[in-house]
């Protein structure tokens, strides 16, 4: 009987449970300690967050159960990370997510939305429930030949034809992939939207970041692990000081007005 349950113990069993039954809320809401009314009150707290989160997920993964429904079997959602910095190389991921439970990806979004932390533990979940992952990278040498935009296309393709199972569909961020022969929809902010594209967003993401942390030790004197290639004022001082290295977009404005390079 839980009126019986010390607080602490009451904690404890509250904190392993998902609802409570009919009799058990009645129970509590009849015990006269304090604290077991603070306890109910989080427990119903928690209780509600988790229910809004599954209902957001479910929101966005509306898109890839329209595919679904319409016998898309395998929906993968393309995202890119890295087209603005002045250094390093623009990486894509591309993401098959199963049907069914999205608990381990709760919090998932937009990898802009989220912290260094968050995006670490979402990167992880993703690897484990995913029934595919497939990353393209479109390296500097690439990016300064046919330019950024060919070079994200090209590392997007690569993303999709990397993956361990060919999509019968593809929901992309922004603009269709270029020269990618399967069926694709491409949605402006669809990181924000489609949970398949957050999802690739993340790979995307934390993978770029750790290349950069590894160009950072090739180049301390960048600060490439901090501001990982983007156009920070640490990053245009020592541009200005050091001048490029061989991991700079030469294609690009490097240096400010009025700046020359070293």
């Amino acid at each position: 009987m839980l009126r019986k349950m010390t607080l602490e113990q009451l904690a404890k069993f509250l904190q392993k449970r998902e609802r409570l039954s009919r009799e058990e809320e009645q129970q509590l809401l009849a015990d006269r300690r304090r604290g077991a009314r603070q306890l109910l009150d989080s427990f119903r707290r928690r209780v509600d967050r988790h229910r809004e989160e599954r209902e957001r997920l479910h929101n966005m993964s509306s898109r890839e159960r329209s595919l679904w429904a319409r016998g898309f079997e395998l929906v993968a959602g393309v995202d890119e990370a890295g087209r603005g910095p002045l250094a390093g190389p623009v990486v894509a991921a591309a993401v098959i997510l199963p049907r069914g439970e999205l608990s381990p990806l709760a919090g998932l979004n937009d990898s802009k939305q989220l912290t260094v932390q968050k995006r670490g533990l979402l990167f992880e979940n993703i690897l484990q429930v995913a029934l595919g992952v497939g990353v393209g990278v479109g390296p500097v040498e690439l990016i300064d030949r046919i330019n950024i935009y060919g070079a994200t296309m090209e590392a997007m393709a690569g993303a999709v034809y990397n993956l361990p199972c060919l999509p019968s569909a593809v929901l992309v961020d922004g603009y269709p992939v270029r020269g990618l022969e399967l069926y694709q929809q491409a949605i402006i902010g669809g990181d924000a939207c489609s949970l398949s594209i957050a999802a690739a967003s993340v790979v995307a993401k934390v993978t770029r970041d750790r290349l950069m942390d590894r160009l950072h030790r090739q180049y301390p004197r960048y600060g490439f692990s901090r501001h990982k290639g983007y156009a920070t004022r640490e990053h245009r001082e020592a541009l200005e000081r050091y001048g490029p290295c061989p991991v700079h977009r030469r294609s690009f404005r490097l240096f400010a007005v009025g700046e020359t390079g070293r």
